[in-house]
């Protein structure tokens, strides 16, 4: 492998072309996975509230916005939108990583109100989040219609090897030392569940893109030989 430095907006630019130039006759799902601090993404306090699945969302934001000037209509989908409720989450308590890795996301759910409609066959009308984790009640989010060649960026942990119908998929990669250094203290319990799946997923072994990020503002590229 060589891993190639790149700042983070030549890194934006590289990445929207590379989505942008992706096969497809229409719409295309992209997943942007990795842990929270892949993208310097503040954390709350309260799991309740909010959720360490929340994912790298400021590159998505980026991304939204650089897929536009390229003519192809984005829309970020977080993956905090689509948890499961309290009841299901923490059954085995607040602070439990097997939980975490196998019970939090709403894989179901996801494909569902979002990855299906807009697959090539699908009515091309996602729901962009489907539960609120603050009030542990059903979103109230309305249907989004979606251009015939939108971008749909779905950003969040442990998208990949679930079998998630995906188009095109980039893995933010952070080192166990950086993870654990940057994890906020009351989110350390989660350190566990991301060596998980690391050891039995192997995102970065099979994504379309992968990128280091221990250093959000320094990041790399790695390509394969």
């Amino acid at each position: 492998m060589r891993v190639r430095p790149i700042t983070p907006e030549l890194f934006v630019d590289d990445l929207a072309d590379r989505i942008a130039a992706a096969p497809s006759d229409g719409r295309l799902r992209v997943a942007l996975d990795g842990p929270p601090p892949a993208g310097a993404t503040p954390l709350s306090r309260d799991p309740v509230a909010d959720s360490p699945l929340a994912g790298p969302d400021p590159l998505a934001a980026a991304l939204v916005e650089a897929l536009r000037l390229r003519g192809r209509p984005a829309h970020a989908v977080p993956a905090n939108g689509f948890l499961r409720s309290a009841s299901l989450r923490f059954e085995q308590g607040r602070t439990n990583p097997d939980a975490f890795y196998t019970d939090w996301l709403d894989e179901s759910g996801l494909r569902r109100e979002v990855l299906d409609p807009a697959g090539p066959d699908g009515s091309g009308e996602i729901l962009p989040s489907l539960w609120d984790p603050a009030t542990d009640r059903a979103s109230r989010a309305g249907y989004l219609p979606l251009e015939p060649a939108a971008v749909v960026l779905v950003t969040g942990g442990f998208l990949l090897g679930g079998g998630l119908p995906f188009d095109v998929t980039v893995h933010l990669v952070v080192s166990p030392a950086a993870l654990a250094r940057r994890t906020p203290p009351d989110w350390a319990w989660t350190l566990p569940a991301w060596d998980r799946y690391v050891g039995e997923v192997d995102p970065a072994g099979w994504a379309d893109v992968v990128v280091r990020t221990d250093d959000p503002r320094h990041p790399a590229l790695v390509k394969r030989e």
